[in-house]
């Protein structure tokens, strides 16, 4: 059991039949009435996000998320296959449960696989990756503004914003969190 009082960003709990995220939370101590807790929330199994308020002394009771180190072999054209590290046993997952977690991974990259009371929900690619740019506009010359980026696709098919210097061929990486290219691997 938690209190929202403790609660903190990333614990998961149980409320209404439906498994929750903290994503934000604020203790409020307003000038006249009681304190309360704000929080924003988010919905493990359908993704998603809700804005709620508690008070400090509500209970709930906390959630085991199981998460297990996989490693994605492919897609069969219905759905992504993933091997367990440990028993070998491969498991296909449906894409619409994924979403976009898959656009910065590779075949053959682990990745982690939640799951909750044995219902897998989602995947969580590595927080940082080392792609290759397949495609990239060519550079301007003579643009030597700060911070001036262009669009560029990466091995995955995903898009993301690079600086002028990145060229096609080059290994960059990419923050998975935010979708955000980091520098240029030699």
């Amino acid at each position: 059991m938690i209190t929202a009082g403790d609660f903190r960003n990333g614990v998961t709990f149980e409320l209404e039949g439906n498994v929750f995220k903290i994503i934000e939370f604020q203790h409020v101590k307003p000038g006249k009435g009681s304190a309360f807790v704000r929080t924003k929330l988010r919905n493990v199994i359908t993704g998603a996000t809700v804005d709620r308020t508690f008070n400090p002394t509500d209970k709930m009771e906390l959630a085991r998320i199981d998460r297990r180190e996989m490693q994605y072999l492919y897609n069969d054209g219905e759905s992504d296959i993933f091997m367990d590290m440990e028993t070998y046993d491969q498991i296909p997952i449906l894409p619409d449960l994924l979403g976009d977690s898959l656009k910065f991974v590779k075949e053959n990259d682990v990745v982690t696989v939640l799951s909750y009371k044995g219902k897998i929900f989602g995947v969580e690619p590595p927080t940082f990756v080392e792609l290759m740019v397949t495609k990239a506009d060519p550079g301007v010359r003579g643009d030597t503004a700060t911070n001036v980026t262009k669009n560029a696709v990466l091995e995955t098919g995903a898009e993301v914003r690079v600086p002028l210097f990145i060229n096609e061929g080059e290994m960059i990486r990419v923050d998975t969190r935010t979708g955000e290219y980091l520098e240029r691997v030699k």
